[in-house]
């Protein structure tokens, strides 16, 4: 397993996926967060589909047995590309409950502060520059963007497993919470891993004292507001700090260890109750 396999797996994007309809260049659906990647199994329309269903799903949880079912429609549409580890089903039921847990009760919310503590140390650990490391503003501003985009792209019909609204928790004024869900908290883990450059734009975002949700309701009715600028959150390929360190962390410790490393912070992500 590699990078942080049980962590990314259940919202991964690995390089060998492909659009199979890709988007036009300067499409809003080229500005996901996430590039939003369907597997070469799947025509898009597929995966549309399914990101609907799942999404649904998202919206309507009232037992651990439907978060199980989004989990698990999530492992479905990626099952050729995940760890071992999901084989077993014991990580999905971990997530699946921690998702139930948190939109039953916002006092399970994952807080920022514990996704930030978790990252911080695996970064140090494996010995990633200091650029990676994060706090709660930037996070709570990546989250922000990544909503706030989602919501802008679902109604167009941008309708990806990356642009799927209903799995943030939100706050009474309707943005995002300070705690996630579970697939929430993931998907955080997940860009910080391998969409470096989304915390670059929230750090960016941050100096200029833009909040993308606040930026939307300036120009809300104006059909030519040029809202990119304020919550893009790029997909391109940029100079990652994170992957250095994680291959030569491997080198250096080996396999193992690196699994070791992942489990342990996994279990301080989805503590065992």
């Amino acid at each position: 397993m590699t990078r942080w396999g049980y962590l990314s797996a259940l919202v991964l994007l690995c390089q060998q996926f492909c659009f199979a309809q890709q988007p036009a260049q300067n499409s809003e659906a080229a500005m996901i967060g996430s590039n939003g990647p369907v597997s070469s199994v799947q025509t898009y329309e597929q995966h549309k589909q399914t990101a609907i269903r799942i999404n649904e799903l998202a919206g309507r949880i009232q037992s651990e047995a439907d978060t199980s079912a989004v989990v698990s429609e999530i492992a479905g549409l990626f099952a050729k590309e995940l760890p071992p580890a999901w084989a077993s089903g014991s990580i999905r039921q971990r997530v699946a409950h921690a998702e139930y847990e948190s939109v039953r009760n916002p006092a399970r919310l994952i807080p920022e502060q514990r996704i930030v503590d978790v990252w911080n140390q695996y970064v140090k650990e494996i010995g990633a520059p200091d650029e990676a490391i994060v706090s709660v503003a930037e996070i709570h501003n990546m989250r922000d963007g990544s909503f706030t985009l989602a919501q802008l792209m679902w109604p167009r019909g941008n309708q990806t497993i990356w642009t799927m609204p209903n799995v943030y928790a939100l706050g009474s004024d309707g943005k995002v919470a300070d705690g996630c869900r579970a697939l929430d908290a993931i998907r955080v883990i997940h860009d910080l891993d391998d969409l470096f450059q989304n915390l670059r734009g929230a750090r960016d975002r941050l100096r200029k004292g833009i909040v993308p949700s606040e930026e939307i309701k300036k120009h809300v009715g104006d059909p030519n507001a040029q809202l990119h600028g304020a919550v893009r959150l790029e997909a391109h390929a940029d100079t990652n700090p994170i992957r250095p360190a994680e291959q030569r962390y491997v080198q250096e410790h080996g396999s193992v260890a690196y699994d070791q490393l992942l489990v342990r912070l996994f279990d301080e992500l989805f503590p065992r109750e």
